[in-house]
Parts: structure tokens; sequence; C-alpha cells
């Protein structure tokens, strides 16, 4: 009942699978990694501590957003937008992204 490995199957190779060693799979990963410690990453000091500048776009994206917020509540354009959490998430995600690539380029 049992077929041998190597025969011919439906829709299958007619040879043995191809094993790939587990060296290459860690020679993979390594290769991956070699970027991760980029030493020249965007640090500011801020308060006798070092932020990252994503940290800061992210925190100056936030508050532009709820800056917008509060003049579309005045001018009446909240009432109509649909989804709000996502349009004000998604308008915060554009000013800190655009905050970061004017000031760092990244």
């Amino acid at each position: 009942m049992l077929a041998n490995a190597y025969e011919a199957r439906p829709g299958g190779p007619a040879w043995p699978p191809v094993l790939v060693p587990a060296g290459a799979y860690l020679g993979l990963a390594a290769l991956s990694l070699v970027s991760c410690g980029a030493p020249l990453s965007p640090s500011i000091p801020l308060l006798g501590a070092y932020f990252p500048s994503w940290l800061i776009c992210a925190a100056a994206g936030v508050l532009g957003a709820v800056l917008l917020r509060v003049i579309f509540v005045k001018i009446g354009l909240d009432e109509l937008l649909p989804l709000r959490l996502l349009v004000y998430t998604c308008i915060a995600a554009i000013m800190g992204l655009v905050l970061a690539l004017t000031l760092y380029g990244r």
C-alpha cells in the first residue's frame, strides 16, 4: 500500500525532493540582519535621553491630527467624515511620515 517515495506521483516530480541544508537558512537569516545595526540612525537628545527620530515624528503626527480634528469640529466637517478613527489615524500617519521625510530624508 505504501508507495515508494521516489516513484512518480500524479502531479508530482519523479525524482527525490531537493533538501536544502540548514546552514543555508542560517546564512540567509544572518544576511537579512546585516543592516539592522545602522550606526547613523537619527536620534534626538531630549531631556538627557536619546529618542529615536521616528518616535518624535509619530508624536508630532498624532498632535497634528488632534489639532486638525479641533479645526474640523469648529468648521463642521467632522460630522461628515465616515469612519472617523480611520481617517484621523491616516492623517496622523501622513503627517508623521511627511515630517520624517522632510527632516531626516527617510
